[in-house]
């Protein structure tokens, strides 16, 4: 399946909220195909220029160049991917925010119904022990949304799940698993740095990584139907003792409810298989740039708990809160973002990554420069462990852009795990700039 195609098979059948989704008039319905298919093309001129920061670049000035508001509703999620995959994280935030409004039915704050705050990872393992498949939901544009998945494989493996299913993965990778790391020909998500931690991580544990991802261009309820039943026939129809981890996005695992036209991916894998898995919604509770864009509930939370890390909610008969339990075994509350250096320290994945501190000399003085840093012992294809843009006159017109000696060298944190990498700047024309080897440690507290 082309990537161009992934992406228009993504923004046709991508939930805008997690409330039930509104039909959409004629008028409206043919405004979005034509922006879904002037981005594809957008996106297809993007890829032929040298490297990924000339591909940003030229989505970027695409989008400055087109204020049309109905062009840029679908195109802003188009550039919000681009800028994780750049590591820039707080703009994608800002570029493409889904406000989460209360949706009919909606659980009560757990803060006002007896819930006590408790730790994500140990209760979403004990609620998981002895399953069969647990299904993790993502924001795409919002790589916090993959951090606690990330933290959630190895307590997982220690239980027994040995078949992770990453959605976007592309089925004809066929090297991956003994590579051990993620190229551009992985998926399409995967070129972000911390879902590639995702499917490094799952393969260092020594889990199967499936792709389930729809091979056609199928939209709606068929595409849901062809991701269960390929999820299924590559997992548990030939290994009926597998046990799933699964990470999609959004909605598609929703047990209960209409999906659009249809139903999601989960209920079709549960009509399929005879599996039930537990569902673990990491996409409503989230912060929002402008806090009335947060749901109701999160809000209630953030006034009276101070939370560091994922939450769970647990009342005192046991059961764990969810907004939305007919669809969602559990919702994950995360905490308020907490930026250094331009970065959210949420991508140090629990503590799992340490910051490590860059300055833009190895730019050599070349702006806008993308700064990568891959495992010592991976390939030079691999996707990076992390990246971060110096682009210090992204706000400036050309005749604006005047440095002096006595300015200060922009300065930004890698999140990188412990150990040994090479890091390498590159310009807009894919040039090397300056390289050279890296330790990240961990600080003795």
């Amino acid at each position: 399946m082309s990537v161009l195609a992934v992406v228009a098979s993504l923004l046709l059948n991508a939930p805008v909220a997690q409330a039930e989704p509104q039909p959409l008039g004629t008028a409206a319905i043919a405004q979005q195909k034509a922006a879904v298919e002037k981005s594809e093309r957008i996106l297809a001129e993007a890829q032929k220029r040298p490297g990924l920061l000339a591909q940003y670049l030229y989505m970027r000035e695409a989008r400055t160049k087109d204020p049309d508001i109905a062009f840029r509703l679908i195109f802003n999620q188009y550039l919000s991917w681009f800028q994780t995959w750049v590591g820039d994280y707080a703009a994608s935030r800002t570029m493409f925010s889904v406000a989460q409004p209360p949706a009919k039915g909606d659980s009560e704050a757990p803060v006002d119904t007896g819930y006590a705050p408790e730790d994500a990872i140990g209760a979403i393992a004990a609620l998981a022990k002895g399953r069969k498949a647990i299904f993790f939901n993502e924001n795409h544009n919002i790589a916090l949304t993959r951090t606690l998945t990330v933290q959630m494989l190895a307590k997982l493996r220690e239980d027994g799940y040995d078949t992770f299913a990453a959605e976007t993965l592309y089925h004809d990778d066929r090297k991956l698993a003994r590579r051990g790391y993620p190229t551009a020909d992985s998926g399409f998500y995967t070129e972000e740095p911390i879902y590639a931690e995702m499917v490094r991580t799952a393969l260092a544990l020594g889990y199967t990584v499936v792709a389930y991802e729809a091979e056609s261009m199928a939209t709606g309820d068929a595409r849901e139907r062809e991701q269960a039943r390929n999820l299924y026939q590559r997992t548990l129809a030939k290994n009926p003792n597998a046990r799933l981890v699964v990470n999609a996005g959004y909605t598609h695992i929703q047990k209960a409810g209409k999906y659009f036209d249809g139903a999601a991916m989960a209920q079709h894998f549960i009509s399929i298989s005879g599996v039930t898995p537990i569902t673990v919604d990491q996409t409503v509770m989230i912060p929002h740039e402008h806090p009335e864009d947060d749901h109701p509930a999160y809000r209630r939370i953030a006034q009276t708990t101070h939370l560091e890390r994922p939450t769970v909610f647990r009342n005192a008969a046991g059961a764990l809160w969810s907004l939305r339990p007919a669809a969602f075994d559990v919702s994950v509350v995360f905490p308020a973002e907490v930026y250094r250096r331009g970065r959210p320290t949420w991508a140090s994945i629990g503590d799992l990554r340490v910051p490590y501190t860059v300055t833009a000399e190895i730019c050599k003085e070349v702006f806008p420069c993308l700064v990568e840093a891959r495992y010592e012992k991976e390939g030079e294809d691999a996707i990076p462990a992390d990246r971060l843009l110096f682009d210090p006159y992204a706000h400036l017109g050309p005749n604006e852009r005047v440095r002096t000696s006595s300015d200060a060298e922009p300065t930004a944190d890698l999140y990188l795990r412990p150990g040994r990498y090479r890091l390498v700047a590159r310009d807009s024309a894919n040039r090397i700039l300056g390289s050279r080897d890296a330790v990240a440690r961990r600080t003795p507290q």
